[in-house]
């Protein structure tokens, strides 16, 4: 298993950006364990129904917040409290700005350092979202929109779970410039290709037969990421919009998750058309698994040893680096990644019908 230095992407262990961290119906008023970026954390709903994300560990005597079912705390259902998060030890209680505001056996000063570290977390699209950046700064760029979502002849997704993947997230990020494995791994050689990057996105548009998820008539995607964790494709023109999250779990490993949004006939769907979205989304998953089982099996791409109909996966990589490395480098990455790249011998647009 490779991890950031061995593909000399920056200082940076873990790449700064939004990245998805669970799906929404998971997080309660139980607190919720779970583990990105090397670290454990804990996800809870307070009261108001807000979602907040701390670190794991009571800075009292370093207790878990998460892991216990059998305290009197939890027996007696204050381990969430309001907005607040008590520890299941000594029932130290945190409010949301991280800050312990109670020790209920103590009445003098609480000390300064009683204090959990706290995430920038958003809610949207059925899932949650957290910020994350080494240098600790707030967002600098926003989670996509998706304004499908509120159109209500979308069917909604329902998320895949689709576990912990054992290699560095660079590895998925290489497929926006793989040309060449869409023929060999999806039975959909691309008729047009090429990829834009522009700040914090880099763009995909293809357009092929495609024998995976659209026999008989040609696919056209429109497929972007929006900073290092977040992808969308849209399928010709917005008939379906595929999702695709994936989040760093340890230094070359990444937990992933998929979707997909459909468009039905009908202003409010009816149940055929939600049953419809749902075998769409099975065979948009099917697809994505052929990505998925080449990633769980093969050794660190370090440097692709690419000929020039490859793809553009160097520019894709540089695009990449803007994360690992200090914000105020990003614009260099940015600039040296920009431009339209098209594939020698293909061409970059849909051909035109005389």
């Amino acid at each position: 298993m490779a991890g950031t230095a061995d593909y000399k992407l920056g200082p940076h262990v873990f790449p700064r950006g939004w990245f998805m961290v669970a799906e929404a119906s998971e997080v309660t008023s139980v607190p919720l364990a779970v583990r990105y970026f090397g670290q454990d954390l804990v996800l809870y709903r307070g009261q108001s129904g807000r979602v907040y994300m701390v670190d794991a560990y009571c800075p009292h005597m370093g207790t878990h917040l998460a892991k216990n079912t059998t305290s009197y705390v939890i027996r007696d259902n204050i381990h969430v409290e309001g907005e607040c998060i008590r520890c299941p030890y000594h029932a130290w209680r945190f409010g949301p700005d991280g800050r312990c505001n109670e020790i209920p056996y103590y009445s003098g000063p609480i000390p300064a350092a009683a204090k959990l570290r706290t995430w920038t977390v958003q809610e949207r699209y059925g899932c949650i979202y957290a910020w994350h950046d080494e240098e600790g700064g707030e967002p600098d760029f926003a989670l996509p929109e998706i304004a499908e979502w509120n159109d209500s002849s979308y069917v909604h997704w329902k998320i895949d779970h689709l576990g912990t993947l054992p290699c560095h997230p660079i590895e998925v990020m290489d497929n926006m410039a793989d040309v060449a494995h869409l023929g060999p791994t999806h039975g959909g050689p691309p008729a047009y290709f090429h990829n834009e990057i522009e700040g914090v996105v880099v763009r995909q548009r293809q357009g092929g037969q495609h024998r995976s998820l659209a026999q008989g008539v040609m696919l056209e995607t429109d497929t972007f990421y929006t900073g290092p964790g977040i992808l969308l494709s849209y399928f010709n023109g917005g008939v379906a919009v595929m999702y695709i999250a994936h989040t760093p779990v340890e230094n070359g490993s990444i937990r992933a998750w998929h979707a997909l949004l459909s468009k039905s006939p009908n202003v409010v769907p009816t149940e055929d058309d939600i049953a419809n979205a749902r075998a769409a989304q099975a065979d948009s998953l099917a697809a994505f698994a052929q990505d998925f089982e080449i990633w769980a099996n093969k050794r660190p791409c370090l440097a692709p040893l690419a000929v020039p109909t490859d793809g553009a996966y160097g520019r894709v990589r540089m695009w990449y680096r803007q994360f690992y490395n200090e914000r105020a480098k990003a614009a260099e990455f940015q600039a040296r990644a920009a431009g339209l790249h098209p594939v020698r011998g293909m061409p970059m647009e849909k051909p035109r019908v005389a």
